[in-house]
Formats: C-alpha cells, sequence, structure tokens
C-alpha cells in the first residue's frame, strides 16, 4: 500500500474528520466569543471603570510617551500591552465556560445512569456492550454483569450486601 493510499485512509477515518470539523467550529466559535468581548462586553465595564478601553492600556518600555497602542507598536517601540493581556483572559474563561456547560449538558442528555460493571476490570461500561473499551475484554451473553448503584443509598445498600 503506498503512502498516498494510507494517508487517505487515515483521513477517511471517522474520527479524523470529526476531529477536522471540531477544530473549525472551535476556531469559528473563538471568533465569536472574542467579538463578544471586545465589542459587548468590555466597553460598558470600561465605561463603568471611568470610560477606560482597556485594548489600549499599555506600557511603553522605552520611557517614552505615546498616546495610544497603535502608535506605539508603529514606532517600534517595546510594549507591554496588559490591555490586551486582559482581554484574551476574559476570552478565555468566557470560552471555557462555554465549553463546560456545552459538555455539562452533552452528558445530561447520554447519562442514561444506566451502567453495568465489567467482570475483567470492574469499571462501568454500557450495558448493550459487547467487549469492554477499557480493557478489551470480549463480554459473552454467559457473563452474567452486575449494575452499578446509581445513588449513594443504593452503595450503601450494596456494601451491606
Amino acid at each position: 500500500m503506498s503512502w498516498i493510499s494510507e494517508f487517505r485512509a487515515f483521513v477517511q477515518r471517522g474520527n479524523v474528520v470529526d476531529l477536522a470539523i471540531a477544530v473549525v467550529l472551535g476556531a469559528a466559535f473563538g471568533r465569536v466569543v472574542t467579538s463578544f468581548t471586545n465589542d459587548v462586553l468590555m466597553p460598558p465595564v470600561g465605561l463603568a471603570l471611568g470610560r477606560t478601553d482597556f485594548s489600549s492600556l499599555f506600557i511603553p518600555l522605552n520611557g517614552a510617551h505615546y498616546p495610544s497602542l497603535a502608535i506605539a507598536r508603529a514606532a517600534g517601540a517595546p510594549v507591554i500591552a496588559y490591555g490586551t493581556f486582559i482581554n484574551t483572559i476574559i476570552d478565555f474563561i468566557l470560552i471555557a465556560l462555554s465549553v463546560f456547560w456545552i459538555v455539562k449538558l452533552i452528558n445530561r442528555f447520554y447519562a442514561t445512569g444506566q451502567s453495568v460493571t465489567c467482570p475483567f476490570c470492574t469499571l462501568a461500561i454500557s450495558p448493550q456492550a459487547t467487549r469492554c473499551p477499557h480493557c478489551t475484554a470480549e463480554l459473552k451473553p454467559a457473563v452474567t454483569l452486575t449494575r452499578l448503584p446509581e445513588t449513594a443509598t443504593q452503595l450503601d445498600e450494596a456494601s451491606q450486601i
């Protein structure tokens, strides 16, 4: 098999395509959050803090005074653009919170509360599994799988048996 056909087979695998789509959507989502931070969230915050534009806050390292960050950068002056850094931190926090809530929502849809224990590695698996995704043991229909307790009360009852 040539490397071109191997590469084609690799790219056509489902998880690679899913990852590529996720990267594209993630980049687009990042631009939306950046726009939200810079254009919607930070102007009222800056207004509340005395008409401060965070993106223009900087410290010139050469001791000269510049009226704006853009002029300082155009002059080639070394600057610490801490206002831009603050905006980037807020972007990160918003993206992290958004991803957290999306994953939490997805987990709510997929969580059925029904899982069983693999008799080989004792980790939770789906009741319909024919092979354990953790230890890859083949699960035969003759093997009795036990249900995991779903609540703390059931866990206490199971430990007393």
